[in-house]
């Protein structure tokens, strides 16, 4: 018994080290900069590939070394991308930094994978970390103590310098105060670059370190950095203590209490249900921890800085009566593109990229509502995306094959979800509220991986059990998510309870052109994408969206004016959550396939990309960004364009570069992470904007008339 504490309280510090060194680089950024770095987990990963890179041609004892320059690599990168893209952000509200750093992801998972390719390897150790060694009346893991040594030695050296050097003092200071810092005379922003890098640096330690436990994976960033922002939140953003305690609280918790099965003593278990809800307590301690206490255990109060999301375009180059025809304009062109099925677009491109562009833009269109025009960023709407595919598919899978049913009851649990998510997340605001909606979307992914096992085998299936009529053997073999698996074996119906037609079923002619299938399931998709368009601009336009508008231009002046933000916020978010549900349910009827992936974090960054890339606050925006996202991706799939590229740089000479030409189609998304970048530092308002830019560099005849301002009356020299 002894041996079995022991050792799983070893396992508990090992990952709890890695958590704290991860976490800690994370919040000492946070703290000084005010920036939420989600590209860190890929600095965390990058420092384990350049270990690989050092170790590789010398074998175990390059382990030392590695240790020694991948950090320093890895930090000098920090130190680049802090100088050239987070610095351009600093005078724009912090959440800026959450979509920027959202792009960094894509681009440098896709440069690991281009670099060093996907398959997993192994990190080779020195002969005298590797094995075990008896003590206690057990063998332990020689790394393990190596991890807990090396990582309490590095930890306890950050903090003596950021105590008891001057770097360190300026440092605590700035993160403190920084406005009282600046009036003392010292310019805290020189040590930004310092600071990030510094962060970037152990970031990579941690990795190596981890790396040297297990393989290194191109996911290995993402599967710690939720966790590790997890332990920032419960910590306090911006404490260094906190991360330190609260990385290896986790770590402790994780691998000591609720994943080990201890034995029994005098036939009771220590800890019988626990195993069960691994990977959703910390999420729940999260959202507890937000909801109760916003700035954690050891934080201090977070003032987030002034500075409102940009939205839209100022000025268009069109007028309403204008923009009303090309929309109409749009529609009818979109009505059309199906009748060219087969002569000017591949049929495969009509009934797959076409309908998924279509669904993607309603998800988009949802969080715009509440993103652009309530000031709410969200980075877990993928949760109400997922609620709506599973619902939807589980009551076609088992219980009826009727689609308006089915809808209905997604639509119902979406709302009443997001009753719940918004009401206790509207609590919190900025930053925090961005975190809280992110740990609601973790505990949900997670809920529907685990809720087969527990009605199976687990507490679900001790209550299910007791009711009457339900035997053991019925719930063995049930699944009514399908885990990690996802669900199976469903199509499109009409129809009400019982009497289900599938859409195969039904032949709709539409000119010569016979509409079966997913040809009649677009123009289903498409009128809900309209029909969902027009609805929410008719919410906006009505004296709620000017309340809105209101909050998310000056929330304290709302209130004074009578408004409740609070209440405004809360139903906007329902409202939001009702179309993101809606989506769901279209993309499980187009694809018989639901995955818990559909509910990952990267998702609800996806939708902010393609939200931002058409132009926050215009509802119109995020439909035009869904189509460059998805077409941007099929253009570079399709590897058109890199196959004419390359037969230009052979013409000419250079077919070695043209060699590496054909990589970059499989690297779509370092290409839409760098395209994304690229707008949030030179065009945040998106393409909604470029009209208005470009006006001034058009001749007088094109430019729109405009109503001149009316003259001011001069003040009177008595007045």
């Amino acid at each position: 018994m002894v041996e079995a504490l022991v050792q799983q309280l070893l396992d508990g510090l090992t990952v709890g080290m890695v958590y704290a060194l991860l976490a800690s680089g994370l919040s000492v950024i946070f703290g000084v900069m005010n920036v939420i770095n989600f590209a860190h987990g890929e600095l965390f990963g990058l420092g384990a590939y350049f270990a690989l890179a050092v170790v590789s041609p010398l074998g175990g004892v390059g382990f030392y070394l590695a240790l020694l320059v991948a950090p320093l690599i890895v930090g000098g990168i920090g130190v680049l991308i802090e100088r050239f893209t987070v610095r351009p952000l600093y005078d724009r509200n912090p959440l800026y930094h959450i979509l920027l750093t959202f792009g960094l992801v894509l681009i440098i998972s896709d440069l690991v994978i281009l670099v060093w390719g996907p398959e997993p390897t192994s990190l080779s150790r020195p002969e005298f970390i590797t094995g075990t060694f008896d003590a206690l009346g057990g063998s332990f893991s020689r790394y393990a103590v190596f991890m807990i040594v090396f990582g309490s030695i590095v930890t306890a050296g950050v903090w003596a310098v950021l105590n008891y050097t001057r770097y360190g003092l300026i440092v605590r200071a700035g993160a403190q105060d920084r406005r009282m810092v600046r009036n003392l005379g010292i310019d805290i922003d020189q040590y930004y670059s310092l600071v990030f890098g510094a962060g970037a640096a152990l970031a990579a330690v941690a990795g190596i370190v981890i790396a040297g436990r297990g393989q290194v994976t191109p996911g290995l960033g993402s599967a710690f950095i939720i966790p590790a922002f997890v332990i920032v939140v419960l910590g306090g953003l911006g404490s260094f203590k906190g991360a330190v305690l609260g990385g290896i609280g986790v770590g402790v918790l994780q691998e000591s209490v609720i994943k080990p099965d201890f034995p029994a003593i005098d036939g009771f278990t220590l800890v019988p249900a626990l195993p069960q809800f691994d990977g959703m307590i910390i999420f729940i301690l999260m959202i507890g921890v937000l909801v109760l206490r916003p700035r954690g255990l050891f934080g201090s109060e977070f003032n987030e800085e002034s500075g409102q999301l940009l939205v839209g375009a100022d000025r268009s180059l069109l007028t309403d009566r204008q923009r009303q025809f090309l929309g109409a304009g749009t529609v009818g062109l979109l009505a059309l593109l199906p009748l060219t099925s087969g002569s000017l677009l591949e049929p495969s491109t009509v009934e797959f990229l076409m309908i998924r562009i279509l669904i993607w833009g309603l998800f988009a269109l949802s969080l715009d509502f509440i993103m652009g025009y309530a000031g709410l960023v969200s980075l877990g709407h993928v949760l109400f995306w997922g609620l709506g595919s599973y619902t939807a598919g589980t009551v076609l899978t088992n219980v009826t094959e009727s689609v308006l049913v089915a809808a209905a009851v997604a639509l119902a649990v979406g709302t009443a979800v997001a009753y719940v998510v918004g009401y206790l997340s509207i609590r919190v605001s900025g930053v925090y509220f961005a975190m809280i909606t992110l740990g609601f979307a973790e505990l949900y992914h997670n809920l529907v991986i685990d809720i087969d096992g527990w009605i199976q085998d687990g507490w679900l299936h001790t209550v299910l059990t007791a009711v009457p009529g339900v035997d053991s053997a019925m719930l063995v073999d049930f699944e009514l998510t399908g885990g990690s698996e996802g669900l199976f074996g469903f199509s499109t119906f009409y129809g009400v309870g019982d009497i289900g037609v599938h859409l195969d079923e039904i032949a709709v002619y539409l000119g010569p052109v016979t509409l079966t299938d997913r040809l009649l399931l677009y123009y289903i998709i498409l009128s809900v994408l309209v029909g969902s368009f027009f609805i929410l601009r008719r919410i906006l336009n009505a004296p709620f969206g000017a309340v809105l508008k209101g909050i998310r231009e000056n929330e304290t002046r709302v209130q004074f004016l009578g408004y409740d933000p609070t209440v405004y916020k809360r139903r906007a978010f329902v409202i939001s959550g009702m179309f993101a549900t809606l989506a769901g349910v279209l993309s499980a009827l187009s694809n018989p396939f639901v995955s818990p992936g559909a509910a990952e974090w990267l998702k609800s960054g996806e939708v902010i990309i393609m939200v931002v890339l058409g132009g926050l606050g215009t509802l119109f925006g995020p439909l035009i960004g869904a189509f460059v996202f998805f077409g941007l991706e099929e253009i570079i799939q399709d590897g058109v364009v890199f196959d004419s590229l390359r037969g230009l740089l052979t013409l000419v000479g250079l077919s070695g570069v043209a060699d590496t030409i054909p990589d970059f189609t499989r690297r779509w998304r370092l290409v839409l992470g760098t395209v994304f970048v690229l707008f949030v530092l030179f065009l945040p308002s998106g393409l909604v904007s470029v009209p208005a830019k470009l006006e001034p560099y058009l001749p007088d005849r094109f430019r729109p008339t405009r109503a001149t301002p009316a003259e001011q009356p001069t003040a009177r020299g008595d007045d």
